[in-house]
Order: structure tokens, then C-alpha cells, then sequence
């Protein structure tokens, strides 16, 4: 290694000096690598410390810093290594941290979008703030924040006091940017609270920077198969994490379950579930004063709903989630793989917002014959998504008094899995499965599982 004005002279005198050599093909041309910067990291401590090397190539390979040479004295007090120029800073942070800062972990954390889920994660990161680091040595820093006009971005950690004032003055969004500068900070999350399908692609990319990606937007874990897997596997291959819990059923621990059934060698065989809290809350809603067109109407009212309801009831949102239970299950599946049996006419999905809600009630004398016959026999609709040795389904379905489905109140989601252990009496989670402050919670466990 030599300084880079020294570059040019340093090559002439060897290319003389070993021309013969070169010659005849013992030993290639000269070959000059520029823009690098060399590091040592010296200390008495580390003689006869087993685990210090482990520990800084670890740490630098975790976080993409490719080590081009290194060299250690043979008294054990000294690792140099070389690395290039434009990760030097990023090298210095990890070392600083890694081996010489308090024993608190940094955490640099990314927010993409601050609706009403992005915008409860803040507030519980804020509040939470203190005890991490008073009983985990955690200090979660959210060097980022976007909405879908623009971002701001500070290294150091962004006052959160005010975030929003800043934003009204944001740069441009530049997703391709925000990938960049995030590169640059070690320990770094990207948080997806939006249901972005930009947002989405920019996953691989993130993953291939060392980046983990924590998200709620179910568009990445559910489209085609082979994407799904590759985000899964580039992840594992650098070293991160690509985490999306909220997926299915906002805080409730489903996917975690499912994978650490797996992990354990157990083999998911069934699972039976209610997915869409909207469709819960208007078949809970829907009784003889209530006809079907109004509890979708109170549906919206009441945020259960998307702005236009059709989304909900057309399953597309349903299937989503079975589609991705199903591969975490194990099972290659598409959403094209889905069987659907929907329980509104084709037509309503047709033409604007407005003429759906004017012609909705055309659906509610049928819809109270129906309910009407249920009752009589003690019945209730459930809309359910299942998956069975490998195939899958969303319908609307009647369940009786001894079902577990029956008594599932509001908005709230319930999923039953068959395994090989939990055979004969499955295995049974149930509760909140929608709301801002829970998919929050949700995410912010993603996001403590990162740390850990």
C-alpha cells in the first residue's frame, strides 16, 4: 500500500524491477487499486482475546463493508485492514460502536409513511424512548421519515417533536436517494408503513445494502412467488432481516407462530381463519334493523373500511393474507392459486364509487331472507380463508354455536392451525385485527426483533 501521489512512481519501479517475471508469466502485470482507505483498530486488550477478529470481520461483513487486505502484528496488538474510501465513515462508526462506546446498541430506523399507523410507531418509539435504554441499553434512532409528498433525513436522529413542520418543507421523495444515505448509516431498518407499490420494489434493493426491512404494506409478501422467495433469501444471505408480521392480522403473533412451528420441525397441515376485520364487523353488524347496505356504510364510517369498501368485499385483501400465511405454511402458492367464492354480485365491482352506493341496497332484501333463515337455525356468516394440504380458499361460509368462529366479536380476527403436533385441538389465535395503535405494536415488534 502506498499514498496515492506516490501511485504512479510506485508501479514503474516494480513493472522494472519484475519484468522478467512478468515475462515469461510467474507473475501478472501491476494492477492498481485507488479510492481505498486503510484502518487499524490497536489495543494491549487484545492479546490473547480470543474473538477479536471474528468480532470486526463480523461486524463490517454484517453491514456490507467488503475488507480488501488486512494484516495482523504478531503481537497480537494491532489488525489493519483496508477498505474502500467512500465506506470509510461508515467503518468508523461500527468500530466505535462495536468496541469502544457504552454498552448501548444503536438502532437507525427509517419511516415511510405517517398515516395513521406511521404515525402511532413514532409516538411509541418516542414514549419508549427512555425505558430501552434504561433496560435493554437500546437507543432507537429514526434518522428518517417520508410521507408521499417528500422526506427529511438526519443521521444524527430527527426531532421528533416537530417532525411534521419539517415535512412541510421536505426535499422531493426520491426513493433511489433515501436507499443511498440510509447505506451510509450502520444498524439501519427501513420501515414501510405505507401500501405503496413503489415503496415495495425498492425492498431488494435495500436488503442487497444490508438494510432490514420492517413493513405492513402486504404488496412485496404477496406478489408473485419468486419474488417473495427472493427478498426471503437475499435477506438471509446478507445478514438481515425481512419482517412483516402486520401482514395478517396487525399485532397478533401469526406469522412469528407459524415460523417458529416450523423452526421446531413441526409441519403446518391446516389453517382456518377470519382475516378481514371489515367483513367480521358487518356480519356481526347486520340484524333486522340493520340491513346489509348500511353496516357496509358504517364500515366506512367507523374506519374499518377501505374508502371504497369494494376493495374489502371483493376478498382481494383476504386472499393477500392467506397467500401469505400459506408460504410461510411452506406452500408455493399464488394468488391466482386462490379459490374464490364471493357473496357480491360481479357487477357492483363495476363502474364508480357513486353508482355502487346507489345501487347497494338492491343486495338487502336477499341478504335479510338469508339472515333470516340462519338465525332460525342458530347460524352465523363468517367469511373464511383456508388453506389445505396445499390448497386454498376464501368463502363466505355458516358456522354454528360450537365453532370457534361463532362468538368472534367487532372487527376482530381469529386463525386456527392444524399441525402434526397440534393435530387433534389446534392451535387457536385470536384478537384485535385492525386498528392503528395495534399494527403500530406490531410493527414495533419487528422492529425489537431486528435488535435482538
Amino acid at each position: 500500500g502506498v499514498q496515492e501521489k506516490d501511485c504512479e512512481v510506485a508501479v514503474q519501479a516494480l513493472t522494472r524491477e519484475f519484468k522478467e517475471e512478468i515475462k515469461v508469466g510467474s507473475m501478472y502485470p501491476m494492477l492498481v487499486q485507488q479510492g481505498l482507505a486503510a484502518v487499524s483498530i490497536v489495543g494491549e486488550n487484545m492479546q490473547h482475546t480470543p474473538g477479536i477478529a471474528g468480532k470486526l470481520f463480523g461486524t463490517l461483513g454484517r453491514h456490507g463493508i467488503s475488507v480488501i487486505a488486512f494484516a495482523q502484528g504478531a503481537k497480537e496488538t494491532n489488525i489493519s485492514f483496508v477498505v474502500p474510501a467512500q465506506q470509510l465513515s461508515k467503518t468508523m462508526n461500527l468500530l466505535h460502536n462495536s468496541f469502544f462506546l457504552s454498552e448501548n446498541k444503536v438502532l437507525n430506523i427509517f419511516v415511510c409513511g405517517v398515516g395513521t399507523v406511521g404515525t402511532q410507531l413514532i409516538e411509541q418509539i418516542r414514549m419508549q424512548h427512555a425505558t430501552l435504554m434504561a433496560n435493554q441499553h437500546l437507543q432507537l434512532n429514526i434518522v428518517g421519515i417520508a410521507n408521499s409528498r417528500g422526506y427529511i433525513f438526519n443521521a444524527e436522529g430527527l426531532d421528533l417533536t416537530n417532525y411534521r413542520e419539517q415535512l412541510q418543507s421536505a426535499a422531493p421523495l426520491d426513493l433511489s436517494t433515501i436507499n443511498c444515505q440510509l447505506s451510509t448509516v450502520n444498524n439501519s431498518i427501513f420501515v414501510d408503513c405505507t401500501a405503496s407499490a413503489d415503496v415495495a420494489t425498492t425492498y431488494q434493493v435495500l436488503l442487497e445494502n444490508n438494510i432490514s426491512v420492517v413493513t405492513a404494506n402486504k404488496i412485496a409478501a404477496s406478489a408473485e412467488y419468486n419474488q417473495y422467495a427472493r427478498l426471503k433469501q437475499t435477506a438471509l444471505e446478507h445478514g438481515v432481516k425481512f419482517l412483516f408480521e402486520t401482514n395478517v392480522g396487525a399485532g397478533l403473533p401469526i406469522i412469528r407462530t407459524i415460523n417458529d412451528l416450523r423452526n421446531s420441525g413441526d409441519k403446518i397441515l391446516r389453517i382456518e381463519a377470519v382475516l378481514s376485520g371489515t367483513l367480521n364487523f358487518i356480519f356481526n353488524e347486520l340484524s333486522a334493523n340493520v340491513p346489509f347496505s348500511e353496516t357496509i356504510r358504517r364500515a366506512k364510517e367507523q374506519g374499518y373500511s377501505e374508502p371504497d369498501p369494494r376493495i374489502d368485499l371483493s376478498g382481494k385483501d383476504v386472499i393477500r393474507k392467506i397467500v401469505i400465511l400459506a408460504r410461510e405454511a411452506g406452500y408455493p402458492v399464488e394468488q391466482d392459486d386462490v379459490e374464490q367464492q364471493l357473496f357480491v354480485p360481479d357487477h357492483y365491482f363495476q363502474g364508480s364509487l357513486e353508482e355502487f352506493w346507489k345501487t347497494l341496497p338492491q343486495l338487502d332484501a336477499d341478504f335479510e331472507a338469508q339472515r333470516q333463515t340462519m338465525e332460525q337455525k342458530g347460524l352465523r356468516w363468517r367469511f373464511v380463508a383456508t388453506l389445505d394440504e396445499g390448497k386454498v380458499r376464501v368463502a363466505l361460509q355458516t358456522v354454528d354455536a360450537t365453532h370457534p368462529f361463532y362468538q368472534l366479536e367487532g372487527s376482530n380476527n381469529i386463525v386456527l392451525l392444524t399441525t402434526e403436533r397440534y393435530h387433534d385441538y389446534p392451535m387457536m389465535i385470536r384478537g384485535y385485527g385492525a386498528g392503528a395503535s395495534v399494527t403500530a405494536a406490531g410493527v414495533f415488534a419487528d422492529i425489537m426483533a431486528v435488535s435482538n
